[in-house]
């Protein structure tokens, strides 16, 4: 069932929101040579939790830590540990909080010193799939709409999507109906309405977008060990067009519209 929030309930999900966003810019900050994906997940969780909020990640299904962090080939769901990132290296912060009963949501990629040139392509043309995506999540639309703007923009610059990990619904649960593939054709799916709160998070690779789960039961990684890149932002759809939800101050009545603000990441 996918569940539509009032204006009242859009107003309650924007604190979890901003806290994740707040968090994740500072996150990205921090982000340089020799820092390990532990410091970062310690200094998450102290964040969220002084904010007032409470790690969504952690325990999740069993999942041990407040970020997932992941490390070049590595898509999704990789576990913080003492590994020292390195110049070069990218690095995918995957952040969740709940505050009042609603849930936030959002990733970035961040480069590790100076990447290639072709890396910083990647981290821009994932970024951008985001907002394009974004942009489709309007009153009349179609699920497949967002997707399908991702794929078109990433395939058009040589790159894979990744289709065995999608977008999500999220609000009063982090994963909510509906799904949100990356892919596919236009004007099929549910159609949107207004107060759906999706998590659009494209996840894009260099090479070919099979991937594997590693031995931990987590971290997935790309079969080709060709680099990925992740962006997320949890979006309102509204009456007046789509609103992200994870940006820094929570800026309007239920944060800030799609392309209205600066971004962070590569």
């Amino acid at each position: 069932m996918i569940v539509c929030k009032s204006a009242a309930e859009l107003a309650r999900m924007r604190p979890a929101n901003v806290v994740v966003a707040e968090v994740l810019a500072e996150l990205a900050q921090m982000v340089r040579p020799g820092v390990t994906t532990a410091d970062l997940d310690a200094f998450a969780e102290a964040r969220v939790r002084a904010a007032g909020a409470v790690p969504a990640f952690k325990g999740y299904h069993g999942f041990p830590a407040t970020l997932c962090t992941s490390v070049n080939e590595e898509v999704i769901h990789g576990i913080p540990s003492g590994r020292a990132l390195k110049d070069g290296d990218i690095v995918s912060i995957d952040l969740g909080a709940v505050l009042d009963g609603f849930y936030g949501d959002a990733a970035v990629t961040v480069p590790v010193g100076e990447i290639a040139g072709p890396v910083r392509d990647l981290l821009r043309v994932t970024e951008e799939s985001l907002y394009l995506g974004i942009e489709q999540a309007r009153v009349g639309a179609r699920v497949s709409d967002i997707g399908h703007a991702v794929q078109r923009h990433v395939e058009a610059h040589g790159f894979s999507v990744i289709r065995e990990f999608v977008g999500h619904g999220v609000g009063a649960a982090l994963h909510e109906e509906p799904q949100v593939p990356n892919y596919g054709p236009a004007g099929r799916g549910p159609r949107l309405a207004e107060g759906m709160t999706l998590a659009i998070e494209p996840m894009v690779a260099m090479g070919r977008a099979a991937v594997k789960v590693l031995g931990d039961g987590w971290t997935a990684v790309t079969k080709d060990r060709s680099l990925a890149a992740h962006f997320e932002h949890t979006v309102a759809v509204t009456s007046g067009g789509p609103v992200i939800l994870t940006v820094p101050g929570g800026a309007g009545p239920a944060g800030s519209r799609a392309g209205g603000q600066n971004h962070g990441g590569g």
